[in-house]
């Protein structure tokens, strides 16, 4: 039932505003002049055409067919098209975002009650309907962006993956990274997920094979190191149910600036056991390991990782990225970050061990001075292009004063410090360092801001919050309606014109 509410929810606001989106702009904007005309191509049969500006892989545009051709029959029928090329117009291709919007809603919804089986269906499809309002999803589900698309591949990966279907999910992971290359770097930590899982797994049935020799008297000098390091592991966290359990969502008691210690052991106790399970960790996820060969074979033929314009995408070690990224994404979960709670919470999880509390945030605060003094880049497209909501953030605020980049820097390590202070109640702290670097990963080398690269990491950080209560994801509906409703006004119907180039310009994220 919950899947259906999700699917019925998110099409009440899909299907009308994709309507509007089209009678008030038919022709193809941004990035879309550079992908719907490809993509036709590829509906009149002509596969060896291809955009020298486009930068990702042609995966989108081989859904695209797939999504035309059941278009087609309906569309023939009624006499809207003759020829199957006619049905690739610019409102049948961005409808395919549409449906994938739809579909990752629902992704959403199987992931969670996954993770969180003890979670009420009603909070699991609140949680997904307003996953699916998140703006920087939200607004290009009515666009022809390889967003979406990519996004709900990943998604589809990770939900294989958890339930151990690891050919699957490899296959979903090639299909992601060829609809946006950087998606190798979430199959890579899907697969870690899924080899921290495993573990987990192999720690619980020794620590339990542990409990029961010792109940019978045998010594525990007889069982092997890990089996011992498992079991300790095991005491020093406290679990739910045991299907929660499985994909390591439990609680833990221990401070968070305690995790130096606490990583380092989590470190030795999964690499001890998985090199004793190293045969089957080689055998379920060996698939993942071809997709990774096909991926650097592609590096290697292509010389780059973006296809097209290469000069305008070259890698830059961009690290103020991951800085931007800890800000926008504690905005658009203020509720969670921005509280007297969670501040004192915060300040008390680092009261506990003051001495390694304030070694953690001094040094956080001298990468985070270091990161956006000498590695923060204005790209010529961010200085440009006024018609992103970034151009004005970067003149208005960053770069409203020489000192104003410094002075926010206290606001991304709060804004990190809280990410991982919530993500460390549920998660294994492993887990959380494999997703930072994961997203440092795909954010550090982008030169250019664009906040449509924090989506998935975004998505991944909010599924495994945690988060319980509803007047927290009400007030984040909210807070994300309000900006959907002001961006697509602002869209629609605030165009303007540029005196150097013809056409209407409009406002986008």
């Amino acid at each position: 039932m919950g899947r259906i509410a999700v699917a019925a929810i998110v099409s009440v606001w899909v299907i009308p505003i994709s309507i509007l989106v089209n009678r008030i702009v038919p022709d193809p904007y941004m990035d879309e002049i550079f992908h719907i005309p490809q993509a036709q191509q590829y509906c009149n049969g002509n596969f060896r055409s291809w955009d020298p500006m486009i930068t990702t892989p042609p995966g989108l545009y081989y859904l695209s067919l797939v999504h035309v051709a059941a278009l087609f029959p309906g569309n023939y029928f009624l006499q809207l098209a003759s020829s199957f090329p006619e049905v690739c117009s610019t409102a049948a291709l961005r409808s395919l975002n549409g449906v994938l919007a739809v579909l990752c809603s629902i992704l959403v919804y199987e992931i969670i009650t996954h993770l969180r089986p003890a979670l009420d269906d009603r909070k699991a499809t609140l949680f997904a309907a307003v996953l699916a309002l998140y703006p920087l999803h939200w607004f290009f589900t009515f666009f022809y962006y390889t967003d979406v698309a990519s996004l709900t591949a990943v998604l589809a990966m990770y939900l294989a993956c958890l339930k151990k279907k690891y050919l699957f999910s490899a296959l979903l992971g090639a299909m992601a990274v060829v609809i946006r290359q950087t998606n190798i770097i979430w199959m890579l930590f899907v697969t870690c997920s899924g080899v921290i899982d495993i573990t987990l797994a192999h720690q619980r049935d020794s620590a339990k094979v542990y409990n029961l020799k010792a109940n019978k008297g045998i010594s525990p000098s007889t069982l092997i190191t890990s089996v011992n390091v498992s079991s300790n592991l095991r005491k020093r966290k406290s679990r739910g149910n045991s299907e929660a359990n499985k994909h390591s969502f439990y609680r833990t008691n221990t401070s968070s600036t305690s995790q130096t210690s606490g990583l380092l052991y989590e470190i030795q106790a999964i690499v001890f056991t998985a090199w004793r399970i190293k045969w089957e960790l080689l055998v379920s996820f060996s698939p993942f390991f071809f997709v990774l060969l096909a991926f650097v074979g592609f590096l290697i033929c292509n010389g780059s990782v973006v296809l097209g314009a290469k000069e305008a995408h070259t890698v830059s070690p961009h690290f103020a990225q991951i800085m931007y990224f800890s800000i926008v994404s504690a905005l658009f979960a203020a509720p969670l970050h921005f509280t007297i709670g969670q501040a004192l919470d915060l300040f008390w999880s680092f009261w506990k061990n003051r001495l390694l509390g304030f070694f953690l945030g001094f040094l956080a605060l001298i990468a985070s001075l270091l990161s956006v003094h000498f590695f923060s880049i204005a790209h010529p497209y961010l200085l440009a292009d006024n018609r992103h909501y970034t151009f004005y953030l970067w003149r208005k605020i960053i770069n409203f004063h020489w000192s104003m980049k410094y002075l926010l820097v206290p606001v991304y390590v709060y804004s990190w410090f809280s990410i991982f202070h919530l993500l460390d109640k549920t998660q294994r702290r492993i887990w959380v360092l494999v997703y930072f670097l994961a997203t440092s990963a795909v954010l550090v080398p982008a030169p250019l801001i664009e906040f449509r690269y924090y989506t998935i990491p975004f998505y991944f950080y909010m599924l495994h919050t945690g988060i319980n209560d509803c007047q927290s994801l009400l007030l984040m509906g909210i807070l994300y309606t309000v900006l959907n409703v002001f961006t697509m006004r602002m869209f629609l119907f605030r165009p303007f014109h540029w005196d150097h180039e013809p056409g209407v310009q409009r406002f986008i994220w």
